[in-house]
């Protein structure tokens, strides 16, 4: 009885043992891997840069003196006011007639402006306003009598974008795909369904598309009939496009699947799925166990 009741302890105690890490032993995180710290870095920075710039917005102009930044229109994805002698990277500065899709006439809009001639800083804040966004003044802000350097609807981008990056830094983990590091911030009972029915993919890239839904009906219609969006409703429109283009940036940069060295087995994934690789270039998560 005393030899029975010695291994029936040793038994108990092994598997107390199997079941709490010993002291100072490291445990998985919910991706499989010992740590997450490469993606709470990239969701600061993600979040950081984005949160950084959208302050700028608001404080550059108003350090700048009063009636720096006159009211403008141009183009997005393009140089239109780096000078004020016209031609590539001036255009904006051009005389243009009246109510057309972009410009104006500059001279009746408070001037010629060029950031170029602006402190380095300011001139760096507005310099990424002009290429990335038309900076059409009745769909922006002014601050201290200065336009701002993006409009409303990038205003409502650049927040959705920190609130992403803040959340993956917080939540994110990589998975080895970027749709599984994507879906990582929403708890996984939360997707638990749709990894069970192999439909993360579904999720993922539906979800982002609802997310940037918003912006294409309310700019679309705008750009396809007579109706006028307002600032309000762009901001509002925005900050769920920010929040899926962060978070897809977010999932791109962490996703890493090197960082597993055991391969695709040890990627921890929703009720309790495993990662299959068919071939070099084709992956899938299946086999899940209720």
């Amino acid at each position: 009885m005393a030899h029975f009741t010695l291994l029936h302890a040793q038994s108990i105690l092994q598997t107390v043992l199997s079941l709490k890490p010993m002291p100072g032993e490291e445990q998985p995180t919910r991706s499989g891997l010992l740590d997450r710290v490469r993606e709470t870095r990239i969701g600061y920075w993600v979040g950081g840069i984005a949160l950084g710039y959208l302050l700028a917005s608001f404080i550059v102009p108003a350090l700048l003196p009063v009636d720096s930044v006159p009211e403008l229109s141009g183009r997005a994805n393009t140089f239109d006011y780096a000078n004020k002698d016209g031609g590539w990277g001036g255009a904006g500065n051009e005389p243009h007639s009246e109510g057309g899709d972009m410009f104006h006439d500059q001279a009746a809009h408070g001037g010629e402006f060029a950031w170029t001639e602006l402190d380095l800083f300011s001139a760096f804040i507005y310099g990424f306003g002009d290429l990335n966004c038309h900076q059409k003044h009745e769909r922006s802000w002014t601050v201290n009598g200065n336009q701002m350097p993006v409009c409303t609807r990038d205003i409502g981008i650049f927040a959705g974008i920190a609130v992403a990056g803040f959340l993956f830094s917080r939540r994110g983990v990589n998975r080895w795909t970027v749709r599984d590091s994507l879906l990582s911030v929403a708890p996984d009972e939360w997707v638990a369904d749709f990894y069970l029915r192999d439909r993360r993919a579904l999720l993922a890239f539906g979800g982002l598309f609802l997310f940037l839904l918003p912006v294409a009906l309310d700019g679309g219609i705008q750009a396809l009939t007579d109706y006028e969006s307002n600032n309000l409703k762009r901001i509002v429109t925005g900050v769920p496009m920010g929040f899926a283009v962060g978070l897809l940036i977010s999932a791109m940069f962490s996703s890493q699947p090197r960082a597993f060295e055991d391969g695709p087995g040890q990627v921890r994934l929703p009720a309790n799925a495993r990662l299959v690789l068919f071939d070099d270039n084709t992956e899938t998560g299946q086999d899940a166990e209720e």
